[in-house]
Parts: C-alpha cells; structure tokens; sequence
C-alpha cells in the first residue's frame, strides 16, 4: 500500500514538472517567435529610413481588402519613398475590389511619382488596378487587357427536376432574389442583369477611354473583352513601354527626376506578418501538446485570410472566362 501511494505521489509529481517544462517550452518559443517578427520589422523600418522607391505587389485575386489598402496608404504617408512601383500579376477579381483599389492608386500617384509594371498578367480588374499608375511598363510576353464585366450563376433547375426536388419561395416582388438558380431566369430578371452588367462595363470603358488617352475608334480595338500580349498592347496604348522594373524605375529617374539608384523597399500587407507569427505559434503549441491553443491559433488565422468574390467580377482566366 505504501509503494502505491509513493508511486502515485512520485507520478503527480512527474506530471507537475512535465506540464512545467511545456510551459515554459511554449512561453520561450512564442517569445523567441514575436521577438523574431519585431526584429524583421525593425529592420525593415530601419531601411526605410533612408530615401527609396517604394514598392507594391499586387497579385491573385483583387478583392479590395483593407490590407492592400493600408499599404498603399502607408507609402503615401511615407516621407522617405520618394516614388512608388507597383509590381502587377493578377487576373483581376470584384469591380467594386478593383475600383477601390485603382482609387487609392490615383490618389497615390497625385502624391508622389508612380509607374505600373506588369510581371506577368494585368487582366480585367488589375488592369484597372494598373491604370491608377501615370505609366504602364510590361514585358512583350505579358497578358493585358480582357477589359469587360461579367456577372455568373449556376442554374441547376433542369437538375433538380431530374432528381424530383422543388424549391419554393415567397417574394416581395417577382425579381427579389433573381436569379436563383434553383428555377428558370426570368427574361425580366436577365434584363436586369444585362443591363447592371452594361453599366459597369460603360464605366469600365469610360476610364480606359479617359486614362489611356483613346479616341472612340482606339477604344472600340480594345474594349471586345479579349486579352493581348504586351508587344501588342504597345501600339494599341494600352501601355506605355516594354520592359521590366528597370526600364519602370528608369522612367522615374528620367521623366519624374527620382535620384539614381535609390534602392527599392518592399510595402507589404501587414496581416501578412500577423498571420505568419499566427502560424508559427500553432506550430509552436502543437510541439509544447496544447493542442486546444493550437487549433484556436489555426482558426484566428483562417479568419483573417477569408475573401469571397461576391456581385459583379472583372476577372480573365485562359478557361475562355471573361
């Protein structure tokens, strides 16, 4: 009996101390982790400190998130970045995302020189990103263009029918909540539609036509929805140069007047740096056995990095969707 009870006692001990040393293990990674993250950003403020030129990413799907908007202002309000590039690959996404951001791209460029340049694709909603630039550098192989809107839906009524499901609904007026999906379109609802869509691509071709300086002759060339490639889109003036970020950054120095050479400092998403500690820290957790802390650190970081391609979209992708 004696022996039990020590064995017990030595074992509540053992657990003690275990759970300790997790503690601790966890408390000196996450420490180690946040301290890490502070110290990449120290170092990156401390670089900004000196004169540059700026740079913004913009790539993957346009939504117009808050984050990609402080970034921009953050270059805005920054004293030291005396021109801004802004590197472009991206299909396009939500023309309400892409309108936000070609405003705030405007609103940068009145403050301080700025030049697109297109690494790869500038489709749809990103081109209308990068017509917030004063000057649109691309490579002779890039993708531009597919300037139109489309709205989709799936219909899966003839479907239902098959597998003998119903969907009823009671409505306010005939078009609330058209198209469903689970019924026929309406043609007053497709009228609708067409006509919500024709707006926005009257909009759409407004700003080309005023951005890039066309008559309606060059406007009509380029506004059928299709794509080019740079070497085309060069004599269509849908950009204004061939090349790279050193022929964007050699504009600045030439037409704007930014010194020579200024080195070029990164503006990213600062979620970006949240979510990287956040993952990190899970990581972390899971080694220390707080499974529970870890699981909650994975969802905290799925929160953050939610977007959703809601309404009218200002996207290309080669699958012939314009």
């Amino acid at each position: 009996m004696s022996i039990e009870a020590d064995y017990l006692v030595d074992r509540r001990k053992l657990r003690r101390k275990l759970t300790l040393w997790r503690v601790l293990a966890f408390v000196g990674a996450a420490v180690a982790v946040i301290a890490l993250g502070f110290f990449a950003g120290g170092k990156d403020l401390i670089e900004r400190q000196s004169e540059h030129v700026a740079r913004l990413t913009i790539e993957g799907v346009i939504t117009g998130d808050k984050r990609t908007l402080d970034a921009i202002k953050r270059v805005k309000e920054s004293r030291n970045a005396k021109a801004v590039v802004i590197s472009i690959n991206s299909p396009g996404g939500t023309t309400t995302g892409s309108e936000a951001l070609h405003l705030a791209l405007r609103d940068l460029a009145r403050a301080k020189p700025t030049v697109a340049v297109v690494t790869g694709v500038a489709a749809s909603g990103a081109y209308i990103a990068a017509m917030g630039s004063d000057h649109i550098v691309a490579p002779q192989t890039a993708i531009v263009g597919s300037i139109g809107v489309i709205i989709q839906y799936p219909n899966v009524s003839r479907l239902l029918d098959t597998v003998g499901v119903k969907f009823e609904s009671v409505r306010s007026s005939p078009l609330k909540a058209q198209p469903s999906g689970y019924e026929p379109t309406l043609p007053e609802a497709r009228a609708a539609l067409e006509a919500t869509v024709a707006d926005s691509y009257t909009w759409f071709k407004d700003m080309v036509k005023d951005r890039r300086a066309l008559n309606d002759a060059e406007l009509a060339k380029v506004t059928d929805g299709r794509v080019f490639t740079g070497r085309q889109g060069l004599p269509l003036k849908l950009i204004d140069a061939i090349g790279n970020e050193a022929v964007g950054v050699s504009w600045l120095e030439n037409e704007k007047k930014i010194a020579k050479n200024l080195p070029i400092r990164d503006y990213r998403r600062e979620s970006s740096d949240r979510l990287g500690l956040l993952s990190a820290s899970a990581v972390i957790a899971d080694m220390a056995g707080f499974s529970a802390i870890a699981e909650s650190l994975r969802a905290s970081q799925a929160s953050l990095d939610v977007h959703s391609l809601d309404g009218l979209v200002s996207v290309w992708h080669p699958n012939g969707q314009n």
